[in-house]
């Protein structure tokens, strides 16, 4: 019987380090200038975001008057006229807003000193307000339709108030120009380098999350488009709708209600407002049956937009469901604003679009 020598003992190799010292300390460094960036640019990060909201939009725009430019002219030519056109879209009626606005600070003066003076008389339509009618013109008839309550009441606008108002109106504004003009000149070169910068942010993608990067970045790209289409356009279409009801039945000043209904149904649930202000004044005209119409009416175009037309035009480019979407638009709101009802449905899609890859037992 032969004996066997016994086998020696299997020492664990010693554990390779998971991250090696440069890596790490390269990590930290690019950690660190990403934070002070971020935080140098803080200000700024709003229009930046708004820049690279239109550059997507209006890509396929842009790639038109690229290639109907002359070779030579194109390659700054077509950015700026692509801004110059995101900018008369903005400051047009802008414009216009700020003429209407001074005529009618006018008339606000004016209407005071008179208030002042004589009193405001109580309006006839007040008394076939419903339910609020006899409330309202008891305080009218004591704050206002007396010249002595009316002055009382109009004087706590006195001159320093309206003075430091003006101020920080002005300031306010100048701020919000600033920030337009920024993000114009962002737009410029987002439209100018763009094909570069999309190259470069696929590869960083790509070297950071792995091969699903560029798939991620579309669904991104295409929710934005989705919404844009879904909230604007079916807005648009809810305010043209609305602006035909408006003058079937005899609504005050119905362009400008349309135009209003249009831009409040961008954002959900806001066109109810107006349609419902412009019933409330019809009801007080002795039109009954033309308010319940503008209101049942208003509230049926809604309905569909919102439970219909807009899932399918938002949810169905990235086959994102309609409580996602409904979750994107009111989390984005209310945590950047108007803003938010862009990045809101894009983030949403990216979660998405992560969950069912991760989760996908086909998924390599």
């Amino acid at each position: 019987m032969t004996s066997e020598s016994p086998e020696p003992p299997i020492r664990p190799s010693p554990r390779k380090a998971l991250v090696s010292p440069q890596v790490a300390a390269r990590f930290v460094l690019a950690t660190a200038l990403f934070a002070l960036g971020l935080w140098l640019l803080w200000d700024f990060l709003s229009a930046i975001v708004w820049a690279v909201v239109f550059a997507i939009v209006l890509w396929p725009v842009y790639t038109r008057l690229f290639a109907i430019l002359p070779p030579g002219a194109r390659h700054n030519l077509a950015p700026a006229l692509a801004t110059l056109l995101v900018a008369l879209v903005f400051i047009v009626p802008l414009a216009f807003a700020a003429a209407e606005a001074g005529r009618d600070l006018r008339f606000l003066v004016g209407f005071v000193v008179e208030a002042q003076r004589d009193g405001v008389p109580l309006p006839g339509w007040l008394h076939g307000l419903p339910m609020v009618g006899p409330s309202v013109e008891d305080w009218w008839n004591t704050n206002l339709a007396d010249p002595s309550a009316a002055a009382d009441l109009f004087g706590h606008a006195n001159t320093r108030m309206l003075v430091q108002w003006t101020r920080t109106l002005g300031l306010e504004i100048a701020q919000r120009l600033t920030l337009f003009a920024f993000t114009l000149l962002t737009l410029f070169f987002l439209f100018r380098d763009g094909l570069a910068l999309v190259h470069r942010t696929t590869a960083l993608g790509d070297r950071v999350v792995g091969a699903g990067g560029k798939r991620l970045a579309a669904h991104m790209v295409a929710s934005v488009h989705a919404t844009v289409n879904g909230l604007v356009l079916v807005g648009l279409a809810e305010g043209a709708l609305l602006t035909v009801a408006y003058f079937i039945a005899g609504v005050p000043h119905a362009a400008l209600a349309g135009a209003l209904t249009g831009l409040l149904a961008i954002v959900p649930f806001g066109a109810p407002l107006v349609f419902c202000a412009a019933g409330l004044v019809l009801f007080a005209q002795h039109a009954s049956v033309a308010a319940a119409l503008v209101v049942a009416f208003g509230f049926l175009v809604v309905f569909i937009a919102d439970h219909v037309v807009r899932p399918v035009v938002i949810g169905g480019a990235v086959r994102l469901p309609f409580l996602w979407v409904l979750l994107g638009l009111l989390g984005g709101i209310e945590t950047f604003g108007l803003l938010g009802l862009f990045l809101g449905p894009a983030i949403m899609a990216a979660l998405v679009s992560l969950w069912r890859e991760w989760t996908d037992p086909h998924h390599a």
